[in-house]
């Protein structure tokens, strides 16, 4: 958050003229030449060259500080070349050292512009962020915020079921010390009819004091006696 707020402090300062002419400066040296098309590779290598985009306007000069300089337009550009067409090749090669391996000098007023827009998308960026951000640690907050609620609700549940859980215990300890009464008075009960049944046995009256006799296999000659 401070680090937002410093680079916003710093973008809201005034750029003086003499520092966006110095954006606009930066060196390359000569990786390849085509005379014949009017067009020079160059090797570049700083932060700021994807701000220079294709048909970019660019001049030139050499180390030598001459102040001769040339003119030529981007055609193209790679992660760390770019190739320039130059109207005027020939001027450019008779009056400054337009060879492979020269170190040039170079300023874009293009460049200069294309920073300054950057720098009004970064400034839009950044407040972007910071409102961003601001949402983003509420929204933090409402998480830690449901993680507490969470842990409440967990707890109040923990009670309710540990009071349940010892509820339940009772219950079945009770059912269990109902079972163990009534099955004492089942065999209490049952030992009781069998001892009735026994004494039924012992005094059980006969309809008749007669018995058959059979002593015959014909069936027709039992008799009682």
């Amino acid at each position: 958050m401070r680090f937002v707020s410093v680079l916003l402090f710093i973008l809201s300062l005034s750029v003086s003229a003499s520092i966006q002419e110095k954006m606009g400066v930066f060196s390359g040296r000569v990786s390849k030449v085509n005379p014949k098309a009017g067009l020079v590779r160059i090797r570049i290598n700083f932060t700021n060259m994807k701000y220079l985009n294709k048909k970019d306007k660019v001049e030139f000069w050499d180390e030598r500080g001459s102040s001769i300089r040339c003119k030529g337009f981007v055609l193209g550009k790679s992660n760390d070349h770019m190739l320039l067409r130059v109207p005027e090749f020939n001027y450019c090669l008779k009056n400054l050292a337009v060879i492979e391996g020269a170190y040039l000098l170079f300023y874009s007023q293009d460049l200069v512009n294309n920073l300054k827009m950057g720098r009004e998308v970064i400034s839009i960026l950044l407040k972007k962020r910071l409102a961003l951000n601001g949402r983003l640690k509420r929204k933090e907050k409402d998480l830690e915020s449901y993680i507490e609620k969470i842990n409440a609700v967990n707890l109040r549940y923990k009670v309710l079921r540990d009071k349940l859980e010892a509820e339940w215990r009772d219950e079945i300890g009770a059912l269990e010390e109902d079972k163990v009464t009534t099955l004492r008075n089942f065999k209490d009960l049952e030992r009781r009819v069998l001892e009735v049944d026994n004494k039924l046995e012992k005094y059980k009256i006969e309809d008749k004091n007669l018995k058959l006799d059979q002593w015959a296999l014909d069936p027709r000659l039992y008799y009682e006696k």
